[in-house]
């Protein structure tokens, strides 16, 4: 189920990089949003549930910085390879650390720097190794890689507030809250640019969103009987799928330094995941 979860994941992403040859990133994130709402309006029990919870702001931290952290990566994913876009997206995990460390009070493992320092060189590898268009000059860090990697750190931050939320929040408050934030943070950026979505689009952005819907109730589901470390072992399969897909169906072209600094970076987040799963010795 959570490899599953992550195979939609990356069909979204896919769906929305071919969206965006008429849509605007904005715009595409909006209508997500606004699809994940449907069934806590179509399910009664499900949206009861979502207004059931005992710490809003907990749930509007949740909200607010996984809907910004979305927007961005659509941003990114309109202007970049998908498959770097959700590498970016994807290294929350090196960032959670940071924010569960300030704000959950737990204590960061000296065993973290390795991984950390690998994922980070890989990261800026990955995306300041194409050269393709850019005339070859090699190490360029552009603007929509700078929101790419904004998108992940946003993303490190929901993270660690859905961890807070998750001590005293149902699984749909949680839900409830990502998806209507996420729908009000996206609305000005897509309503400032709104063009309306040819035949072609609407089905995009159905997949977009239902892929999003499928994806995030088989994690939820999921969570019931994998453990963190697996779930954040398996969730990578997001962006290795996403890769394939740019280059098969996109014509996305990886250098050799990217591909090395992917797989760097991707080893670096789950050896992050490895050691913030593993049970520490009392001492």
């Amino acid at each position: 189920m959570m490899a599953a979860s992550s195979v939609c994941f990356a069909l979204m992403a896919f769906a929305a990089k071919m969206a965006a040859a008429g849509l605007s990133g904005g715009e595409i994130a909006f209508w997500r949003f606004a699809i994940m709402l449907v069934p806590l309006v179509a399910v009664p029990r499900w949206g009861r549930q979502a207004l059931e919870f005992q710490r809003l702001d907990l749930l509007a931290y949740r909200g607010i910085f996984g809907g910004t952290a979305v927007l961005l990566y659509f941003l990114a994913i309109a202007h970049i390879p998908v498959g770097i876009a959700t590498l970016l997206n994807y290294s929350a995990p090196i960032y959670s650390v940071l924010f569960a460390s300030l704000f959950l009070g737990e204590r960061v493992d000296r065993r973290l720097v390795l991984p950390l320092a690998a994922a980070l060189v890989g990261l800026a590898l990955t995306v300041s190794g194409n050269t393709g268009d850019r005339g070859g000059t090699p190490f360029h860090f552009g603007l929509w890689e700078l929101v790419g990697m904004a998108s992940g750190v946003l993303s490190g931050a929901a993270v660690t507030a859905i961890r807070a939320a998750r001590r005293t929040e149902g699984s749909w408050a949680v839900y409830g809250s990502f998806s209507l934030c996420g729908l009000l943070a996206t609305a000005p950026i897509a309503l400032s640019a709104f063009q309306a979505p040819a035949p072609r689009e609407w089905l995009l952005l159905a997949v977009v969103g239902g892929a999003s819907v499928v994806a995030q109730l088989l994690m939820t589901w999921a969570y019931r009987w994998v453990t963190n470390l697996q779930a954040g072992v398996i969730s990578q399969l997001t962006v290795v799928v996403s890769m394939i897909l740019g280059v098969m169906f996109l014509g996305d072209r990886l250098t050799t330094l990217q591909l090395l600094g992917g797989a760097l970076a991707l080893g670096g987040v789950v050896g992050v995941v490895w050691t913030q799963s593993t049970p520490r010795a009392v001492e």
